[in-house]
């Protein structure tokens, strides 16, 4: 085994393989960009080296930079985790040209497998089951598009180069194809330096299953069981699991020996993984190899209980596989989910910011989380914007959902916004439950996962007023200090009730709390017209816990809460909810809340770089019409506009970055029609 190993990569996965080499005695080298120099990898390392600005161009993905930095820190073997260069066949190369054992398959195995269409032509040779389509060379857009018609509509436009959904596109009519072709080349060469594509038949209601295979340099093979990662969103896993809902032995043997059959064809080495696509009826086909370890490894870990960096380590030092195919098992159910900062209402757009709290749910045997940020570190636009995986194990399906559901419910993030709730509608939803499983879930329970938003209830709100009292009293001045500090409501004879309110989407709610002793109030709701308190009273009292925690006690029920007070917004976590709420003050004008609703909207929701004017200078438009284009945090983005309009001019040309809140077109009134009298 080798002695140093560099880790050419960041975040969760950067942190997961600095696990495993250390519980083998290895030394880490974490690099790092300027955005991630105080990053969690850097700090867990035993050695960090630079490798250039935040731009991953120019960093995580700079050969030459990566290569310098593992032959100045003496790095015996180089570990490229997933995404940036884990698949690059130059950094194999340039690893082999130095000395540096590159973890994974040669550069070979990884040219040939990199490009869709080369590696389709060749499990085509090797009996490999393909999907209808075309993988030629000949890009000429009139070819793709006759090629689409001869397979017939719906297709799949997919980048040749890649994957994660970028540079992939739907397509239902011939009338809409070239408008998509081109989305799809200018996504693929943007992301991976390439733009030819392929064309496939879409299989209606599909199943996403992967097999994962692990080959040695000895000519030994094994596969490592299936996952399900049918549950996407723009073609990219949401959740992932394993064993595959409903598989049968019989045909997990037949998957198996087709991914070994696709390995074999290359020779390959390490951890690999063939993606099939599952039609109704059972019958599958190849789509693509990853020639790294995926996202999603850690539920093939849990019901194998297999270390499979571990194992990668072993196979790259020239070992011989540790097991064979006959000495495998599973057993129980994993699922993981993703948990990322994107808002799910406004189009799962990444969010960044400061993680200002972040608690994860206790880990045990049955709740693994693996990230690469811990509470004030921050999520920028620079990378994926994933916070942690979340995973969990039952001896079945129904019990793994149930560890899932209370771990979920335990998670709790404030500073940016998250897909935590998102997540936990998506396991409760009944397709979900019952493994009626496709990469259409997502939308067809779309009205069950991504519900209009309602108002906090009683019970929330009363405990969102226990936390703002508990803030009052920790807050009020010590003893010996001005009375006229507090804001306890004292006077002379009684206490006064005090006003506490809050606002939620412009709507205030004012409720009167009357301090019966520390920590212990009456509390009643205004009433209509806002002067008074309500008859109406119930008994609140709360106990300070450890960190943000309350103990908080609404009438006879008893629960315990997190309150993180962030600026004048509270954020409570209550019985597995999160409710955001702002904190009035008494003196709260509720017209400034509204904010100001003119605003044209038409606004860059994070920095990113325009790439694309849809709409034309002069141009009348309809409300919702798309405007232009610009590319964020690794997505393309499409702003339509707000109102309807003439296009009088765009601040910023194609190429030019934004910074979040820039102004991206100006619109102004259509011309009146008619003659002047």
């Amino acid at each position: 085994m080798f002695r140093s190993l560099l880790i050419a990569n960041r975040g969760e996965i950067a942190c997961r393989i600095i696990d495993t080499a250390r519980r083998l005695g290895i030394t880490t080298i974490a690099v790092y960009s300027d955005a991630d120099a105080t990053a969690r990898h850097v700090r867990m390392a035993d050695k960090a080296a630079r490798i250039g600005p935040a731009a991953a161009r120019e960093s995580y993905l700079s050969v030459e930079k990566i290569l310098a930095a593992a032959k100045e820190t003496g790095a015996e073997a180089l570990h490229p985790g997933y995404g940036f260069l884990s698949e690059n066949a130059e950094l194999a190369e340039a690893c082999a040209r130095e000395g540096v054992v590159f973890v994974g398959p040669s550069a070979d195995a990884i040219r040939q497998m990199g490009s869709k269409s080369v590696a389709k032509s060749l499990m085509a040779k090797f009996g490999v089951p393909l999907t209808p389509g075309y993988h030629g060379d000949d890009q000429d857009p009139a070819r793709l598009e006759s090629e689409a018609v001869r397979i017939g509509f719906p297709v799949l436009i997919k980048a040749s180069s890649g994957g994660g959904g970028k540079g992939m596109r739907r397509v239902d009519a011939r009338a809409d194809f070239a408008a998509a072709l081109i989305s799809c080349k200018r996504e693929a060469m943007s992301s991976f330096g390439s733009d030819n594509v392929l064309i496939e038949r879409y299989i209606e209601k599909p199943r996403h299953i992967e097999v994962q295979v692990f080959g040695d340099n000895h000519g030994n093979y094994v596969h490592l069981f299936e996952r399900d990662c049918s549950v996407q969103r723009r073609h990219q896993k949401v959740l992932e699991e394993a064993p595959a809902p409903g598989m049968t032995a019989e045909r997990r043997a037949e998957m198996g020996k087709i991914a070994i059959r696709a390995a074999e064809a290359v020779r390959y080495s390490g951890a690999g993984t063939v993606e099939l696509i599952v039609e109704p009826s059972g019958a599958f086909y190849f789509m693509e190899m990853n020639t790294r370890l995926q996202v999603e490894h850690p539920v093939t870990e849990k019901i194998t209980g297999i270390d499979l960096v571990e194992w990668q380590l072993r196979v790259a030092a020239g070992e011989p596989l540790p097991r064979r195919q006959d000495e495998l098992t599973l057993r129980g159910h994993a699922i993981e989910a993703r948990i990322y900062a994107e808002n799910p209402s406004a189009g799962f757009l990444p969010s960044i910011g400061k993680l200002v709290h972040l608690v994860p749910p206790a880990t045990s045997a049955y709740v693994r989380v693996d990230t690469g940020v811990e509470q004030g570190d921050t999520i920028t636009a620079s990378y994926d914007p994933m916070i942690a995986k979340l995973i969990v194990w039952g001896e079945d399906r129904n019990a793994a959902l149930a560890q899932m559901r209370s771990a979920l419910n335990a998670y709790e993030v404030v500073g940016v916004s998250n897909n935590i709730e998102f997540l936990g509608r998506l396991i409760r939803t009944r397709s979900f439950a019952e493994a009626d499983l496709d990469t259409g879930l997502i939308e067809r329970e779309r009205d069950a996962i991504l519900p209009a938003a309602t108002a906090p209830t009683t019970a929330q709100v009363l405990v969102a007023v226990a936390a703002e009292l508990a803030q009052r009293e920790a807050t009020a001045p010590v003893e010996g200090g001005s009375p006229w500090a507090s804001a306890d409501g004292f006077r002379i004879g009684t206490d006064a009730p005090q006003i506490v309110a809050f606002v939620r989407d412009g709507e205030r709610r004012e409720v009167f709390a009357t301090r019966i002793a520390k920590g212990l109030y009456d509390v009643a709701a205004a009433t209509d017209d806002g002067g008074a308190p309500s008859p109406n009273v119930t008994r609140v009292g709360f106990e300070a816990l450890a960190g943000s925690r309350l103990r908080v006690t609404v009438g006879t029920t008893t629960m315990r809460a997190t309150a993180v007070h962030m600026g004048r917004h509270l954020h409570l976590f209550v019985e597995g909810a999160h409710v955001e709420l702002e904190v009035a003050s008494p003196l709260y004008d509720a017209a400034a809340a509204e904010g100001d609703a003119a605003g044209s909207g038409m606004r860059a929701p994070m920095p990113g770089k325009i790439i694309a004017l849809i709409a034309k200078v002069g141009a009348t438009i309809e409300k919702g019409a798309p405007l232009l284009a610009m590319e964020a945090m690794k997505m393309e983005l499409t702003i339509n506009a707000t109102r309807a309009g003439v296009v009088k001019r765009f601040p910023y040309a194609v190429g030019e970055q934004v910074a979040e809140g820039a102004e991206l077109v100006t619109l102004e009134d259509e011309a009146p029609t008619g003659k002047a009298s």
